[in-house]
């Protein structure tokens, strides 16, 4: 027999049936400690009060109108970034993938216009992960998201995460774009060092080329900061963001000054649902919460408490972890097994997890969860590191 759902993902045998804050609950009762927020998406956590207050007034309100029509909500959103961020303006989206789709159009319209066609090729890094569309997965480069999808599109350039040497050589006069995340998400919870960081502005403003970061996993207070980069003190020139910002409600955008998206056009690129009153309603109450001083330095205290409780776990189980890493509450466990037979284990012992690359668990709890969950939170993890250090 035919599943009526296309079988593409390998599901774990659980059926939540409800959230509250740091909390998923299975359809049999047991209550799980959530530390994957839906791969950081639930930034708020579940059934956030504002969130759901923002959703509910604006569902009774107005659902959609298309982009034909002025939309309130959407300007209303679009400022707040602007406000609080390096771009000038904003295009909004429903998820990452496509905030990578304009991205990369943004980038070649803009030397496009400037009479330098030949400018196409996008620089892109080992591990990285840019959605899954047909872009996405030739920035990606990676044979495990490529293989049968071919032929890929065109126009971009793989290098090494980390090697300044090929990244330096890899650019030519068909360059118009270095893409990275500040933070490597299923790359396996990888920062960029913060001079790799300044080092690449330093050489995008050298050539003459655009910068830009994907902070759809790594944004939106994620690290302690509204966006990873600003830590560094570094700006892109583009930057695709998603998951947090709709804080569980599908949302993406692409930020950008106003020179880099210069070629973008009336009738250059256009989104049905992108940017509809509800997301954008919703997307407003988010950026309320994450933009507040006060709530980001309660992360970054939460975020201090997790790093040393993890360092002691990783302490406590030698022949599981290696190492953490990560900032903010964007942290990773590197294993010394397979990380799936820690998820698995997390889940017997009712914490759920996120499996990455480079032998790395993701750890991406909700921005509130508690001093007390987190401490809960290590209780079970070490419940099933024990299970794993005794098989």
């Amino acid at each position: 027999m035919i599943a009526s759902i296309l079988p593409t993902y390998s599901r774990a045998p659980m059926t939540f049936v409800k959230g509250e804050g740091s909390w998923l609950i299975e359809a049999d009762g047991r209550r799980f400690l959530d530390f994957g927020a839906g791969i950081a998406v639930n930034a708020l956590g579940h059934a956030n009060p504002a969130l759901v207050a923002a959703l509910t007034e604006q569902a009774g309100a107005l659902w959609h109108t298309s982009n034909l029509y002025h939309i309130p909500q959407q300007q209303a959103l679009a400022d707040k970034l602007v406000e609080h961020t390096f771009a000038d303006t904003v295009f909004f989206t429903n998820s990452g993938t496509e905030a990578c789709e304009l991205a990369v159009k943004m980038a070649r319209k803009y030397f496009y216009d400037k009479e330098q066609p030949e400018r196409v090729e996008i620089i892109t890094f080992s591990g990285s992960f840019h959605g899954r569309s047909a872009a996405g997965i030739a920035a990606a480069g990676t044979e495990k998201m490529t293989k049968g999808f071919g032929p890929l599109l065109p126009g971009f350039v793989h290098v090494e995460f980390g090697d300044s040497e090929a990244l330096s050589a890899a650019i030519t006069d068909k360059t118009c774009a270095i893409m990275i995340e500040p933070i490597q998400g299923e790359g396996g919870i990888r920062p960029v060092p913060d001079a790799d960081l300044k080092a690449l502005r330093a050489l995008c403003d050298e050539h003459g080329i655009l910068l830009i970061f994907d902070e759809v996993q790594c944004g939106v207070g994620r690290t302690g900061k509204l966006f990873a980069h600003e830590w560094v003190g570094v700006t892109p020139d583009v930057m695709m963001v998603a998951k947090g910002i709709g804080g569980g409600f599908p949302l993406g955008a692409v930020l950008a000054t106003e020179n880099a998206a210069s070629g973008m056009t009336a009738g250059t690129h256009g989104s049905t649902y992108g940017g509809n009153p509800l997301g954008c309603a919703v997307g407003c109450a988010v950026m309320d919460v994450v933009t507040d001083p006060d709530f980001l330095a309660d992360v970054n205290r939460k975020a201090g408490l997790l790093r040393q409780k993890l360092e002691g776990l990783v302490a406590a189980h030698p022949n599981v972890f290696e190492a953490v890493r990560g900032q903010g509450l964007m942290l990773g466990l590197k294993c010394k097994i397979a990380p799936i037979d820690f998820v698995n284990a997390g889940y017997a012992a009712e914490i759920v997890t996120v499996p990455a690359a480079d032998n790395v668990v993701r750890l991406l709890p909700p921005l509130t969860i508690t001093d007390e969950e987190i401490s809960e939170a290590v209780t079970r993890m070490d419940r099933a590191a024990t299970t794993l250090g005794t098989a």
